[in-house]
């Protein structure tokens, strides 16, 4: 892991495949005071109406656009389902402004002793570079399986094909600092997280 600026916050990555935990886990790192960036929802703000990203994927994506002047997703996913050239087109316009946005947050958040960057492709991306530490959470293939497949409109095809994109959970977590297997339940998540809290800034959970 590379340090961040001497006088910086603690950067801590957080990521974890599909269904592993990773959104309750980041709440319970908010609810100790911890800055949060979730990536997922920079995305969302650069997709919207006057995001970021809109113009330059309407003009290199044409009729993608909706007519609020946001990203229309399903036109999205057809200009460039089967089509690795044209994802790659996708991710060269938004990566850049996914990682400036998360300069941004740790501008703002200067002072703190601790941030946390919510990533879901961290290790996919090379996110991992911009932290000083990552964690990983986790959970047994039946239970993800069980999580996923129980959100609306989820299929078993399209879990198949999310998983495809995502490392696998047994590099992440030999690749990372801190893991949390979160189907151990919620206060078995929250005592760790406190755990890592406290090691990291040096506070009594």
């Amino acid at each position: 892991m590379s340090a961040g600026t001497p006088k910086g916050p603690f950067v801590l990555g957080l990521t974890g495949s599909i269904g592993m935990g990773k959104s309750a886990t980041a709440a319970m790192f908010a609810a100790r005071g911890v800055p949060v960036h979730d990536a997922d929802a920079a995305v969302h703000g650069l997709y919207g109406p006057g995001g970021a990203a809109a113009r330059a994927i309407g003009t290199e994506f044409p009729g993608t656009l909706a007519p609020d002047g946001g990203v229309d997703r399903a036109a999205l996913r057809a200009a460039v389902l089967g089509r690795p050239e044209r994802l790659a087109a996708l991710e060269a316009l938004v990566h850049p402004l996914v990682r400036e946005a998360g300069r941004a947050f740790l501008e703002r958040h200067a002072a703190a002793p601790l941030v946390l960057l919510d990533i879901p492709l961290l290790y996919e991306t090379g996110g991992e570079a911009r932290c000083d530490a990552v964690l990983v959470v986790t959970a047994p293939p039946e239970v993800q399986r069980a999580r996923v497949l129980a959100r609306p409109g989820m299929t078993a095809a399209a879990f198949a094909a999310i998983r495809a994109k995502q490392m696998p959970d047994a590099e992440k977590r030999a690749r990372a600092d801190h893991v949390i297997d979160t189907s151990l339940g919620f206060a078995a998540a929250e005592a760790e997280v406190a755990r890592i809290v406290a090691r990291i800034t040096g506070t009594v959970p």
